[in-house]
């Protein structure tokens, strides 16, 4: 199909079955035609349960090889007939407020870019989190500041010298990228 189409053909509503260029196949009802960049929003899973997912598809109307209509639908967008599954998107809502919970705990208030760095550091191989300026790994070991492997307290000595050696690692990393700027 030719970009001088008149987009007559792509009401709103009319439900195409459509062939591209690409061999794609499908079946969708058209949401919106937009003429000056000549892309056809469809909406797919039409067939299936009113109440199921459907998919949105973009699509830039040169790239249909054939279409044929199946006929007219109601106005897709008219929001008596849409369908919002609420429980849905307030688990995801639920699930994104606890993952921002979790992220900010993460974060080390009053400390600094290499504190930060050397939290990130431990929290990739040990379970920690920050009492204040302190980071507490396994709930055990205590690493104050300057963050120094002879700051490191608390917790049992294979516990210790786990979080020291990671604790010297992550200083040698830091001034080797740093030495390199």
């Amino acid at each position: 199909m030719d970009g001088t189409s008149s987009g007559d053909e792509f009401a709103v509503g009319c439900l195409l079955s459509i062939k591209t260029t690409f061999g794609d196949e499908f079946e969708g009802q058209i949401i919106t035609y937009d003429r000056p960049s000549n892309i056809i929003v469809l909406q797919e899973g039409l067939k299936s349960n009113p109440q199921s997912r459907r998919n949105i598809r973009l699509l830039k109307a040169n790239y249909i090889k054939e279409f044929s209509f199946l006929g007219q639908s109601e106005d897709p967008l008219d929001l008596k007939n849409c369908y919002l599954d609420l429980n849905s998107l307030q688990s995801k809502e639920d699930a994104a407020v606890r993952q921002a919970e979790i992220d900010v705990e993460r974060i080390g208030v009053g400390v600094t870019a290499e504190a930060q760095s050397i939290f990130d550091a431990l929290s990739k191989t040990l379970p920690v989190r920050w009492d204040k300026t302190v980071i507490v790994v396994m709930n055990e070991v205590r690493v104050s500041s300057p963050y120094l492997a002879e700051s490191v307290t608390g917790g049992t000595p294979a516990a210790n010298e786990r979080v020291r050696k990671v604790l010297e690692l992550e200083r040698r990393r830091l001034q080797t990228r740093g030495g390199g700027q």
